[in-house]
């Protein structure tokens, strides 16, 4: 049970609603009306709790859970206990997630903390919530249903409707541009701004650089972990996952659906193609094909990296023996 210092839970629903808005559909249907009344992991569940089943590791906890309902892959159905009513999904962790939602519905109250900072040149539109210490600069705009967490601070930026910005962001800064010269750098004019899209999270303490010119683009449905940095003139496409520590240098150009790895550094004016996958603490260093898997640095196709980590491994004992 969560916290309720914390987090306001919703009333009782009856698993029949749940299946409902989790496109999930009941094992038996005469489960429909039995009521439940919050979430909870599979291990510490009881008889009034949803829980959810979605990683080979936890199997055993599937085997003795005292869930009153679970959520997972209709394939999984047989390793439920006996009196667990189940909810059967393809993609149980995204059923689970729209259940939990029901129960914790984010807030969403029209509140700007009479700490923060707001320009009065911004817009800012309706049911947004500007946290203590936040920072508005001059002539931004933020859309409907927006969250500004405490301490961040956003300038030259233009940003979409339901975008969550965590506590400690800087948005919009100067980009690093400079002319090199022996007699001591020249700084360029940044003089682009950040377009944030619909729908976007950016996590704590990242930071992204307004352009030089061109603007940085975030796009729609795209989710920003802690400790990010995006460069100036960056544009990243549509519902892009990034992990926390990468960083994207000047210029370069992200797909759609692109997944960055922890740690993963992105070499400036390059291209990553629609769907790429990208491992943990990879170096990118040339453009990458839609679609292609690349681990390592300097990064390789990931078939590739990994014929010659075994290669390599062959080779070390082949010496020692």
């Amino acid at each position: 049970m969560a916290d309720p210092r914390f987090f306001k839970r919703e009333k009782i629903k009856t698993l029949g609603e749940l299946a409902e808005l989790s496109g999930s559909t009941l094992s038996e249907k005469s489960d429909a009306e039995k009521q439940v009344t919050d979430v909870a992991p599979l291990d510490t569940a009881g008889a009034s709790d949803v829980s959810f089943f979605d990683n080979a590791k936890y199997r055993e906890h599937l085997h003795v859970t005292k869930a009153g309902a679970c959520v997972l892959a209709p394939d999984q159905a047989d390793d439920a206990p006996a009196g667990v009513a189940l909810l059967l999904n393809k993609s149980p962790y995204k059923a689970y997630a729209l259940i939990a939602q029901a129960f914790y519905p984010m807030p969403m109250d029209e509140y700007i903390s009479s700490r923060a900072d707001v320009n009065p040149t911004a817009e800012i539109g309706l049911n947004c919530t500007i946290e203590s210490g936040a920072v508005i600069g001059p002539g931004v705009k933020i859309g409907n249903n927006c969250r500004i967490g405490a301490n961040a601070v956003i300038s030259h930026a233009i940003i979409g409707d339901h975008v969550r910005i965590y506590p400690g962001c800087c948005i919009g800064q100067d980009g690093f541009g400079f002319a090199i010269d022996p007699a001591g750098h020249v700084k360029v004019p940044q003089l682009g701004r950040v377009v944030i899209e619909d729908h976007v999270e950016i996590g704590s303490n990242s930071c992204i650089d307004r352009g030089a010119g061109p603007d940085t683009i975030i796009g729609q449905g795209t989710w920003i972990d802690n400790l990010v940095q995006i460069a100036h003139n960056v544009k990243i496409g549509r519902g892009c996952v990034i992990v926390a520590h990468v960083g994207i240098a000047g210029s370069a150009s992200i797909g759609d659906y692109v997944l960055l790895g922890g740690q993963s550094g992105i070499a400036g004016h390059l291209h990553i193609g629609k769907g790429a996958r990208i491992g943990a603490q990879s170096g990118i260093m040339r453009d990458v094909p839609p679609g292609q898997e690349m681990l390592g640095s300097p990064a390789f196709p990931i078939k590739q990296r990994m014929r010659q980590l075994a290669f390599l491994s062959s080779m070390v004992k082949k010496s020692k023996d």
